[in-house]
């Protein structure tokens, strides 16, 4: 199969992959998570070494940067309680924590969740955490631009591999709430 994306030497489609995507994402991709069309959705193996965005775009090519997507994790705090949510943004953007997403999740502050919590809670690990698989109470802040995307590159629960999907199908992940200006522009 030829890859939607890049030059990568191996691309399959995700049912057929299985086996090497974490267990939260191999579940969604099982289920056919928000009613997908998983046969859409490609897996691409990739290096680990260089999974996260700068170093993935310079090892795999900087036209890489303008058509994928990362997904983060955040803390919205009001009142003493903590609320959990992903944010997925173009690759060349910034989350927007203090502005759009504080007013979205009502909260009072929004920070970036450690490390550690979103390891433990996406079982997905660190560079590699993707909107597919996510915790189903969480909300699914989605930059309205990824959703425009013909395909998108995003991580695909760990660090070796990446997955590729029409971004249009990101606005029927669970949960999800696609938000124009989500993003900023990297300064």
């Amino acid at each position: 199969m030829r890859s939607p994306l890049g030059s990568f030497d191996l691309a399959r489609p995700a049912p057929d992959c299985l086996a090497e995507l974490v267990p939260p994402v191999a579940e969604a991709v099982r289920a056919r998570a928000g009613g997908l069309p998983v046969e859409r959705i490609v897996y691409v193996d990739t290096d680990p070494a260089v999974a996260d965005t700068a170093a993935f775009v310079e090892h795999y090519g900087r036209e890489l940067l303008e058509r994928s997507a990362n997904c983060v994790v955040v803390a919205a705090r009001r009142g003493g309680e903590s609320t959990l949510a992903a944010c997925l943004v173009p690759s060349a953007g910034r989350v927007d924590v203090n502005g759009v997403v504080r007013r979205h999740l009502g909260a009072r502050k929004v920070s970036f969740a450690p490390m550690d919590t979103a390891v433990e809670l996406t079982g997905m690990e660190y560079g590699g955490i993707t909107p597919l698989g996510l915790p189903g109470d969480w909300p699914l802040l989605v930059d309205a631009a990824v959703v425009e995307m013909p395909y998108v590159l995003v991580g695909s629960g760990g660090r070796r591999g990446k997955l590729i999907l029409p971004g249009e199908l990101f606005a029927a992940l669970p949960g999800a709430v696609v938000i124009e200006g989500l993003a900023r522009p990297v300064d």
